[in-house]
Order: structure tokens, then sequence, then C-alpha cells
């Protein structure tokens, strides 16, 4: 499994490349009871901008809402504050550098990846592994043009603000750096492993899954990223992703059960969280609501 790509669709959010000529199908659902209504778009986090303009549907759903939720607020997503406590969070204060804590072979593939992209490795050294994780993906990603203000949740969030419609967070920075930083340490090496013996097929799996989104494939998507990330990190596909849509599913049931009143809601959440037996598509279709896709 590779999951330094699964991360363009599951939370922290390609080149300027030709202009398309169909809009992407969106991965869009409405789920509805008797008054009000909520729309679930998955996210790919870093998108193209020969991605834009977006489907009717996307447009129409967010015309059609009241106000808008993501998994962070707008507030915290471009607070530059968040990425400065993400890295203080991160940093060691057991004493020992990173290069103590990996076995000898991730080491040195941490080594080669540096000098190839000229990242001094001692700057790496007093972070722990999930941080590191993250920011060799980063990197990658920005490698290959990927850029995170051309994210469909950033795109919306500034439309929000355009439009005077409310918006909020699923949850807060705090507990999505309290999500990573809490991750066992063999979790957090076997992610690290993971990331840089993804480096070299970055180009090529970005590309197939932003292609599969752009598609709409949701089982497409499924297959390559949640079940895969199910089978192999058992653990993992539980915290990032399964336990956070059963917390923010009574929110949304909130919004869906107030009664008398016309408010419809556009979330706006990394795909995989809406997709699979355990995606927010299937947990509110088996609550009893109407969904159908856009």
């Amino acid at each position: 499994m590779r999951l330094a790509w699964i991360a363009c669709l599951l939370t922290l959010t390609f080149a300027a490349g030709c202009a398309r000529a169909e809009a992407p199908r969106p991965l869009l659902w409405k789920v509805s009871d008797a008054d009000n209504a909520v729309y679930l778009l998955g996210s790919f986090h870093l998108l193209r901008k020969g991605d834009y303009p977006l489907a009717a549907s996307t447009d129409l759903a967010f015309e059609d809402a009241e106000s808008l939720v993501f998994e962070l607020s707008p507030a915290e997503m471009n607070d530059p504050a968040l990425g400065q406590r993400m890295g203080a969070a991160a940093r060691r204060e057991d004493g020992k550098r990173l290069q103590d804590t990996l076995p000898t072979q991730t080491w040195a593939r941490l080594e080669a990846w540096s000098a190839r992209r000229g990242v001094p490795i001692e700057n790496l050294q007093a972070f722990e592994a999930w941080f590191v994780s993250l920011t060799v993906s980063l990197l990658e990603m920005q490698r290959l043009g990927l850029d995170p203000a051309l994210g469909l949740d950033r795109h919306f969030a500034r439309r929000a603000v355009e439009a005077g419609k409310p918006t909020e967070g699923l949850e807060t920075g705090a507990q999505q750096i309290a999500l990573f930083d809490g991750l066992d340490p063999r979790l957090q090496q076997q992610s690290l492993e993971e990331v840089l013996a993804d480096a070299e097929k970055m180009e090529e799996n970005i590309n197939r899954l932003h292609q599969l989104w752009r598609n709409g494939d949701d089982a497409g998507i499924e297959a390559e990223t949640n079940q895969r990330l199910r089978e192999e990190y058992p653990e993992l596909y539980r915290r990032i992703n399964r336990d956070r849509n059963l917390a923010w599913l009574p929110v949304l049931e909130q919004r869906l059960e107030r009664g008398g009143k016309d408010e419809d809601v556009l979330v706006i959440v990394g795909a995989l969280h809406l997709l699979g037996d355990d995606g927010l598509v299937n947990l509110l279709r088996e609550a009893g609501y109407t969904v159908e896709r856009l």
C-alpha cells in the first residue's frame, strides 16, 4: 500500500497541466430526510488547474447549501500557525535522534532520498518518524507540481467566504496533530518506510489515483486505497479513517434532524471518508436516510 498518495484523499490537504475537455465527475452524494439535505463531496486535496471548472452538479450543491462543513474550519485550514504547531509537536523529547530510532536499512534509504532531493539529513534528526513521513510525501508531491492551494476543500472555502456562507470544521487542528503524534512508533516507522519505497513511483501512483477521482470511480478508489489499507495496515486504517467517520456521523445526523428548517449543508472531506462499508455514505444509508449519487 502506498501511504503517500493516500494522504491526497484523506487528511492534510497537479501540476498546471493541459486543460481538460470535460469537468471531473464528482464523488457527490445527497443525503436527505423529510426536511434537510446534506451533500457529501469527496475531495482530492491537491488538484490541477485543468480540473476546474467543476461539474455543474458540484456547483449546484454549493449554491443550494446554506452552509459548508470541512474537516478543518477554513480559519484553521489557512492558519500558518497550524504547521508550526505540528512541527513543535513532532520534535523529539527523548534525547534521541531519528537515526537512533530507525533500522539501519530505513535510515540508509532516508539518507539516499535526502541526497537525491538536496534535503540536509540533519534537518530531520530532531523529528519523529510520522512528521518526516509527511515531509517526504509533501516534498515529493510538490516536486510533481501538486498544489494544495488548488485542492477542492480550499477552493470551496474561498467561495464560501466570498458568498458569505457560514463554515465549520468537523475536527480541530489539535485533533489532527494528535492523530499523527499519537501513532505507535511501529506504525510511524512503517509509514516512513512505505513513503520512501513509494517515492520512485509517486508520479505513476498519483496520476492513476487522480484519474480515478476525475472519473468519479468510487469503486476504483476504494479498491486502490481503503481496501488495501484495511488489509495491510488495519490499525492505521482504523485510526485515520474508520474512527473519524464514526465521530463525524452524529454531527451530520444533527444537521439532518433540524426539524422544520430548510438548512442544507455541503460537507467536503477527503474522498476516502465517504467510501466503503465504513464510509459516511454507507453509514448514513444504514441509519435510514435517503441517499442518492448525483
